[in-house]
């Protein structure tokens, strides 16, 4: 069984790809909205398939 292994976005990619800034998105964390990011120790990822499908979500909802 092959796995894709592909690297974890940050905060900062994130937020460069949906255009927005940072702390837009620590808000919308607090206020359980935006694409689902996971803590890894004191670090914040997310999966780039989970962003790309939470963004693509938001167009068909509009």
């Amino acid at each position: 069984m092959a796995t894709s292994v592909q690297r974890r976005w940050t905060v900062e990619d994130v937020a460069e790809y949906l255009g927005v800034p940072v702390k837009t998105l620590y808000k919308w964390r607090c206020h359980n909205y935006g694409p689902a990011g996971v803590r890894v120790g004191k670090h914040l990822r997310y999966d780039p398939e989970d962003v790309v499908a939470w963004f693509n979500a938001q167009k068909s909802a509009s």
